[in-house]
């Protein structure tokens, strides 16, 4: 990776590449609708992982903290008491098999 970014999206998942193989190699995948979401609502053990490392990340970098700290030091700990408490500011992007996408907000996740 060259360090511009291109062709990565911002959860880091790679765009294909353009083929040119037919009327659909360069259309962008389609949103599916909040309300038509086929998806389940759970929050899965990778995701979870994937948003505390990255929101861990980006309070060791000086983000800004959404939750009132009592002592916590540790940005992993910060992290994970902002998912407890449904502040933290990420989107998730799952991809459907046939190219479509659903964008859930991690507070509209369930978390166990």
């Amino acid at each position: 990776m060259n360090g511009t970014g291109e062709g990565a999206e911002a959860n880091g998942d790679a765009q294909p590449a353009s083929g040119g193989a037919g009327p659909e190699a360069g259309a962008p995948p389609e949103r599916q609708p909040n309300k038509d979401r086929i998806t389940t609502p759970y929050l899965t053990k990778y995701e979870r992982a994937r948003i505390l490392g990255t929101r861990a990340l980006q309070i060791s970098m000086n983000a800004p903290i959404l939750v009132p700290l009592d002592g916590e030091t540790d940005a992993l700990q910060i992290a994970i008491k902002e998912l407890s408490q449904r502040k933290i500011p990420l989107i998730i992007r799952r991809y459907l098999p046939d190219g479509s996408f659903e964008d859930w907000r991690v507070s509209e996740l369930i978390c166990d």
